[in-house]
């Protein structure tokens, strides 16, 4: 079983820390372009007016939001197929590997909630946003832990994951309850009809991959029209693909590879460049202190650092959890630091948070200094941890003066 899961574990951190990479590129792309003379048409792009559809059944959003709705969608069907295997078979499958992952999110989830609302206590108009710092981008973690390269150690990563997927399944929770408009019952109804036809597939383990995308995206249609925010649709309809097929055949492994690529090098590049474009000319740094961007970036630099690495070590010290084998609280510090990179769910939660291009505006500017602080002190902070070189195969990844005792915080 750990022969299996170790191999699909490292080939999904390769591609994440890869496409986490081409993320801030295309983050620090954004920055360039809506700070230079083409922002004009950056901005005129993003608001083109986009339709599709046949006869009286037309779709009709700017180009920002079929990236924002439409894109995202594939986004967290891939999300929703992660969450499904690791729940069955990976990370998440008992309650020995959860228990620390699952405290560690829960308190990420909170304390930056708290601590927004704090600071924008007495901003009603801003409260809205309580949610953006409480996500986490993986994509962006692992890409600047893919900078430290083999030294990083695949339990530290492996629980940085983990944390990622339970956070996402925060986040999705958080925008089907409080992010979704004036739901049209009818038009859920349909979308609820398709869902149960896939169900039906699914208990049928069929394995082709073909009537799962094609009702998927029936159903997003009708999850789009039903005011229920569409990405939903995405996590609904990889809940029904099944494990093992009827044939033997893992169609959903063998989807979640093959959405991967098209996922971390397309689908959130595009995302990051459509949404991290924020003008910097002029603006005061004062700016950062108005209370909705301080409270993004304090949310997520004290709040994420508060909650995972505070509950996580409340949970081993209480004896419901402990550390995986070879890590240490210095580099769970390190991890919660990592958990305060946003970047792409924060950026998405904002847009349906706030309707007022200025409080947009805002959001980025929180999301991206909170984000940037963070990755560059969690690097340097892991760094230091690190023994110079990687592992060698059969040795230990930390040397044992690092490996800290249940329960003590060890620096």
């Amino acid at each position: 079983m750990i022969k299996a899961i170790v191999p699909a574990l490292q080939d999904f951190l390769k591609k994440e820390s890869a496409g986490g990479i081409v993320l801030i590129c295309a983050a620090l792309l954004a920055l360039v372009v809506a700070n230079s003379p083409l922002a004009g048409a950056y901005t005129a792009a993003l608001d083109t007016q986009v339709i599709a559809g046949i006869g009286s059944a037309v779709i009709d959003k700017p180009l920002l939001l079929w990236i924002n709705d439409g894109l995202m969608a594939v986004f967290f069907f891939l999300v929703g197929l992660e969450v499904k295997r690791e729940i069955l078979g990976g990370q998440l499958s008992s309650w020995s590997k959860a228990s620390l992952p699952l405290s560690a999110a829960i308190g990420g989830m909170a304390l930056p909630a708290l601590v927004f609302l704090i600071i924008n206590s007495g901003e009603p108009a801003n409260q809205a946003g309580w949610a953006i710092p409480a996500a986490t981008d993986i994509a962006f973690a692992l890409g600047i832990l893919a900078l430290l390269g083999p030294r990083v150690p695949v339990a530290l990563k492996a629980l940085l994951l983990a944390i990622a997927i339970i956070d996402d399944i925060g986040a999705i929770t958080i925008i089907a309850l409080f992010y979704s408009g004036t739901i049209d019952m009818t038009m859920l109804g349909a979308g609820g009809v398709v869902l149960a036809i896939m169900m039906v597939f699914g208990r049928m383990k069929v394995a082709s991959s073909i009537p799962y995308v094609l009702l998927a995206i029936v159903m997003w249609v009708f999850v789009l029209k039903s005011g229920v925010h569409a990405t939903l649709a995405g996590v609904a309809a990889a809940a029904t693909v099944p494990m093992v097929a009827n044939n033997g055949e893992r169609p959903l492994e063998r989807m979640e590879h093959a959405l991967h690529p098209w996922v971390a090098f397309l689908v959130i590049p595009i995302f990051g460049f459509a949404n991290a474009g924020v003008g910097l000319i002029g603006l005061d740094p004062a700016d950062l202190l108005e209370p909705l961007p301080l409270g993004i970036a304090l949310g997520l630099l004290i709040g994420k650092q508060l909650g995972v690495f505070g509950f996580g070590w409340l949970a081993v010290k209480a004896g419901i959890a402990s550390l995986p084998e070879n890590v240490s609280w210095r580099q769970v510090h390190a991890v919660s630091l990592f958990a305060a990179i946003g970047f792409t769910m924060s950026l998405f939660i904002g847009n349906l948070a706030f309707a007022s291009a200025e409080q947009v505006d805002a959001v980025k500017l929180g999301v991206l200094a909170g984000s940037t602080i963070a990755a560059v002190a969690g690097y340097f902070l892991l760094k230091a941890t690190l023994p110079k070189e990687g592992p060698k195969e059969g040795a230990a990844a930390a040397d044992a003066d690092d490996s800290p005792e249940k329960g003590a915080v060890a620096y």
